[in-house]
């Protein structure tokens, strides 16, 4: 009877693996990192040709609405929009800009589980959020900028009082670059903490445009029953609370009757994203899944 072979001993095979020798760039290099691919995936950059189409057809209408206002001006004399209506014009693409964008960063990342591996690196779970919630008001500010910058290039070339026509267009263009980023602010805010609430997409989207709609009704009934009501109601809704803002600190003739209670509406607008904000840290810290 033959005597049975020697098991053979294990082999080491080198595989060429090294550890890692270069700079650690930390903390502060992720969050920025994360903040550009975030900005990035809200207008499809770096993904397929589907993930453009949407967000694509969205800018394209923004500047179709900055484009009119471009020619009827030049071809007219008339200022069509101002740089603080063109941001109210395009409230609702860019609801459902927000509708679309604010699940693509962070509901994808809730139903693939990928939060820990974030949260294994030096991010922290506050860095994160915040980081999200920077792409997508940033993502919605050049929603609004960019067709905003168009309407002053055409104003500038087809006005004609000179420099001090020029220099007037462009201190009313930074007034629409800071009721932009207002709107950004709120509506971002809002979209992003429902957004982290649903890990299906589609379930966050409606639960979006539902929370901006939802309110509106009751807004409108409380405005008909007139008196005090007629003049708080507005901040229940966002799109009317910021209406309110623009009115209070631009002082426009046309926007929400605010009476005494302007400065009430700044304070709410700036309750609602700190408190939007908090949330969506909390929530986070509540959870990594």
């Amino acid at each position: 009877m033959p005597l049975a072979e020697p098991a053979r001993a294990g082999v080491i095979h080198d595989l060429g693996y090294q550890r890692y020798t270069g700079p650690r760039l930390g903390r502060r290099y992720a969050v920025l990192a994360l903040y550009l691919h975030s900005l990035r995936t809200a207008f499809g950059l770096g993904r397929s040709a589907k993930a453009k189409i949407f967000p694509w057809i969205v800018v394209g209408l923004a500047f179709v609405v900055a484009l009119v206002a471009v020619v009827v001006r030049s071809q007219t004399g008339i200022v069509f929009l101002t740089y603080l209506d063109y941001a109210d014009r395009v409230e609702v693409p860019l609801l459902l800009f927000l509708a679309v964008v604010a699940p693509e960063l962070v509901s994808r990342d809730l139903r693939a589980h990928v939060l820990p591996l974030y949260f294994s690196r030096p991010l922290r779970r506050s860095d994160y959020a915040l980081a999200k919630l920077a792409a997508a008001v940033s993502a919605a500010w050049l929603l609004l900028a960019g067709p905003e910058l168009l309407i002053l290039l055409g104003a500038v070339f087809s006005q004609k009082n000179g420099w001090r026509g020029a220099w007037h267009e462009v201190t009313d263009f930074f007034g629409g670059l800071a009721y932009s980023a207002i709107i950004a602010l709120v509506f971002a805010s809002v979209a992003l903490l429902v957004a982290s609430l649903a890990s299906r997409r589609a379930m966050a989207a409606a639960a979006i445009v539902g929370t901006f709609l939802v309110t509106a009704p009751v807004v409108g009934v409380l405005t008909v029953l007139g008196g005090t009501l007629r003049r708080l109601a507005p901040v229940l809704n966002p799109v009317s609370l910021v209406i309110g803002v623009k009115t209070e600190l631009f002082h426009t003739k046309a926007g929400v009757d605010l009476g005494v209670y302007g400065p009430m509406y700044v304070a709410a607008a700036i309750a609602l994203v700190i408190t939007c904000g908090t949330l969506l840290v909390a929530r986070y810290w509540r959870t990594g899944a």
